[in-house]
């Protein structure tokens, strides 16, 4: 399945029905009078939020979603049907913005969220409702609202609780297929990631989404390598996991590069709690993987995990520490909303755990 995360679509909601002009018309009844009806109501245009999507790729290939028009009013006093709503499913996670990118129309961070973006037109008036005791015979009618229209862009914003960042080739893909049922790609070249992946973490009884973006190079935020696009995907991340490949050239100065592109890139990102991560240790004695921990400590780092995301080393305090940035039950155990921690919880901030 292809990944798109952005898409811009036009929205036309249905215009009201216009109202009939008639006369009642029997036998034996001399003076029958107006019996014209009303318009139905034009339908409706609504975004829901739906489990099970996770791109935007069905909006290449549909752009345009046109709600039905209200029918006609008929004689009889007939008010004409209404048009049924046109239900827009979307990923969780997607907001809406409009034409210029300026406005958040709507941002939908829950499933089952519904929202009407544009309003069907209201069904005109029939000449029945015209008539009064020296207006006997109306012949006028409305001719129903008409259709708002507008182009919106779709953005979404993966949900996940915590994000995966690093340069390329730091082992992100490595380490989220470790610990997760994500089964990224892995490759010994950079840019091995081209879309955001997202795996499902299980550790001690607890359930967490963890999001692995495409790499960061310097000069991302200017669009240098694949730029800093799918930074949007870990905003909404609780905590980071910053892997640094303890095997390149300068692991300091490749940590201040990626921090450098979140501070440019803005959104709160620098932050976020960041657990500093010195990857691919199972290539190191460890006396030179504690010497560059030391330099990450000395660059910024308030603590330093020593990890091997292709044998497992160190993996497991990772996970343990990254459990207090979580909420009490998080969506994927909740399968809804977030549960957050009460402030008067004792404890460390870690739950309970048994083996049983």
């Amino acid at each position: 399945m292809h990944f798109l995360d952005q898409a811009k679509i036009y929205l036309r909601s249905g215009a009201g029905g216009p109202g009939a002009v008639s006369f009642r018309r029997e036998k034996y009844i001399e003076y029958g009078g107006p019996d014209g009806g009303n318009g139905g109501r034009g339908g409706d245009v609504v975004f829901e939020a739906v489990a099970g999507l996770n791109t935007l790729i069905d909006f290449r290939y549909s752009q345009h979603f046109k709600a039905q028009r209200g029918a006609h009013g008929m004689g009889k006093d007939r008010t004409g049907a209404s048009a049924p709503d046109l239900v827009i499913q979307v990923p969780v996670g997607t907001q809406v913005l409009s034409e210029d990118r300026e406005e958040v129309i709507a941002d939908f961070t829950e499933v089952g969220q519904r929202l009407v973006i544009l309003e069907g037109g209201m069904g005109g008036r029939g000449n029945a409702s015209y008539k009064t005791s020296t207006n006997r015979a109306p012949r006028q009618h409305q001719p129903g609202e008409p259709a708002q229209e507008m182009w919106v862009w779709l953005r979404l914003k993966l949900l996940a609780d915590v994000g995966l960042v690093g340069l390329p080739n730091a082992g992100k893909s490595t380490f989220i297929n470790q610990v997760s049922n994500a089964q990224a790609k892995v490759g010994h070249y950079a840019f091995t990631t081209l879309v955001p992946k997202l795996g499902v973490v299980r550790h001690k009884g607890r359930e967490f989404v963890l999001a692995d973006i495409p790499g960061l190079i310097e000069g991302a935020a200017d669009g240098a390598g694949i730029g800093d696009r799918f930074l949007g995907h870990i905003e909404r991340c609780r905590a980071l996991i910053h892997l640094v490949d303890i095997s390149g050239e300068d692991p300091a100065e490749a940590m201040q590069t990626v921090v450098a592109e979140l501070e440019a890139y803005g959104e709160g990102l620098d932050e976020k709690p960041r657990l500093i991560v010195l990857n691919k240790v199972d290539l190191a004695d460890a006396e030179l993987v504690e010497g560059f921990a030391a330099e990450l400590r000395a660059a910024g780092a308030d603590k330093v995990f020593a990890i091997s995301g292709a044998t497992g080393q160190g993996v497991s305090e990772l996970m343990d520490a990254l459990l207090a940035y979580l909420p009490e039950r998080t969506a994927t155990e909740t399968k809804g909303v977030e549960v957050e921690r009460s402030d008067d919880e004792e404890g460390d901030g870690l739950p309970e755990w048994s083996p049983i």
